[in-house]
């Protein structure tokens, strides 16, 4: 499997790396695994939805 760090992934998804190491250490990037201070992520994975932005249920 090949892995891309924090900064190789922010280059795809367009978001800062420090955004990517927040979500990996949130648990939100599935597959993330932390080696020393490094951030090793699986090439494959999806960009996860982004929290900030909810569904409102009620009628605007």
């Amino acid at each position: 499997m090949e892995y891309l760090t924090t900064v190789e992934l922010s280059e795809r998804w367009y978001i800062t790396s420090r955004r990517i190491g927040v979500l990996c250490a949130e648990g939100r990037i599935e597959g993330a695994i932390k080696k020393g201070k490094t951030w090793l992520i699986p090439s494959t994975v999806q960009k996860p939805a982004d929290a900030i932005y909810k569904k409102t249920g009620g009628t605007e």
